[in-house]
């Protein structure tokens, strides 16, 4: 028997077990979106989506999927703001660590290893995301739950459906193209 046969017979074999245990999956368990692949957000976007937000010195800015850290890089740097880097990917997250140390400002900056949907968003001021529709959506409730009435969460490219924004802005980017950002205040 060759290695590829013994693998499916043990992928049957285990299907198979599974299928009778008379285990059903959680039902109030929704499925899990998949996490957007990573893209940079544009600078100027970037900009903006910290402007829109009016962050100051006093906030604590949290990017959901912070990719190199660019945009808690910023705020540090620019605003003079504290941040925090919430990766999963252990690679990109040592990126975001190393620009910030690079930027100067890693002493401002905590950065986690974690699952967004996971990770205790209680100390946010600010919120930036740049993820999915998907995402968006599940992770609302969670928003709604964990920040505090006064927190702004922006959101660049993608709306939170069924919340309306309170200002939504067009971005033109370096390249020529159009980026929508999307702005509300957790009440």
């Amino acid at each position: 028997m060759r290695f590829p046969t013994i693998v499916c017979a043990l992928l049957v074999a285990g299907c198979a077990a599974g299928a009778g245990s008379g285990e059903t999956p959680d039902a109030a368990q929704a499925p899990r979106p998949a996490y957007p692949g990573y893209e940079p957000t544009a600078m100027e976007v970037v900009d903006a989506m910290l402007r829109l937000a009016r962050v100051t010195r006093t906030d604590v800015v949290y990017d959901l999927g912070c990719g190199d850290g660019r945009i808690v890089i910023a705020a540090a740097a620019r605003f003079g703001a504290r941040g925090v880097c919430v990766e999963i990917d252990p690679e990109r997250l040592a990126e975001s660590r190393a620009n910030a140390h690079a930027a100067g400002v890693a002493d401002r900056i905590r950065f986690l290893n974690e699952d967004l949907l996971a990770a205790d968003l209680g100390g946010a001021t600010v919120v930036t995301l740049f993820l999915s529709s998907e995402l968006n959506l599940a992770l609302r409730p969670k928003l709604a739950r964990e920040l505090k009435p006064g927190t702004r969460v922006v959101s660049h490219w993608h709306a939170m459906p069924g919340w309306k924004p309170e200002q939504a802005v067009a971005v033109q980017t370096f390249l020529g193209g159009e980026r929508y950002i999307y702005l509300w205040t957790i009440r």
